[in-house]
């Protein structure tokens, strides 16, 4: 059997709604660039650690390519391949790096194009931590909150203990078989690839992650992920 290959692909097909504005999120400028020229950044920056970095992308979208001129590059590719929900996008774009030849034991890191402040040290971190495990994981972030859960009226009904909560970031690093394969079995519920794995009964790996990886969702996140990429750049950490 050959050598493992790493392939990352980034869902990239939605509206973004509940951020607000006239264009999807993803290419929304923030610091000068679009959100997601950024989340690729962080991936360029490791030349040669990845067989493909994918970007997928809704059939009839025409603004990629003003958004992102320079891709795809070389090791990149950019698929048309889309659905109605992530699930479907991340589904689709794993059998498209199928048939373009990536093996089902091949690793994939799946990596929402939201997270614009991904780092290269990170993905990293969660190479070094699953490349050798049965399973795989996922970048994630300790629940530092009181977490509460609320009642149908809006009050609260229960706190939760949060000594053994994380919140699941991403990337999210599994083999591509079963990944494909459970996410198949799960349909467009699933919101992330975890989940599906831990459907088949596996538990994946818990990477410490970082609270400013976090998915600009709303219109106030624009703010805060600008504010973190001007810092990281005045200290060239960008």
């Amino acid at each position: 059997m050959h050598a493992s290959r790493f392939f990352v692909l980034i869902p990239s097909a939605g509206s973004g709604s509940r951020a607000g504005g006239d264009a999807p999120k993803q290419y929304r400028r923030i610091a000068g660039q679009p959100m997601v020229a950024h989340t690729l950044e962080a991936f360029r920056a490791l030349p040669g650690r990845f067989a493909t970095v994918a970007l997928v992308v809704a059939p009839d979208d025409r603004a990629v390519e003003a958004a992102l001129p320079r891709f795809p590059g070389a090791g990149e590719a950019l698929l048309r391949v889309g659905g109605a929900s992530r699930a479907a996008s991340v589904r689709n774009g794993l059998v498209a790096l199928r048939d373009a030849g990536a093996s089902p034991h091949d690793w994939v890191l799946v990596h929402d194009a939201a997270r614009c402040l991904i780092t290269p040290t990170q993905i990293e971190s969660l190479l070094a931590a699953c490349e050798h495990d049965a399973v795989g994981g996922l970048l994630a972030h300790r629940l530092a909150d009181t977490l509460k859960s609320a009642s149908p009226d809006g009050r609260v009904a229960v706190t939760l203990a949060r000594a053994d909560k994380w919140l699941a970031q991403t990337p999210q690093m599994f083999r591509i078989g079963i990944l494909l394969d459970a996410l198949e079995k799960m349909g467009d519920a699933v919101t992330d690839e975890a989940s599906a794995i831990e459907s088949r009964g596996l538990a994946p790996l818990l990477v410490e992650g970082s609270a400013q990886n976090f998915k600009v969702t709303y219109a106030e996140d624009f703010a805060l992920a600008e504010a973190v990429l001007l810092a990281r750049r005045n200290q060239g950490t960008a």
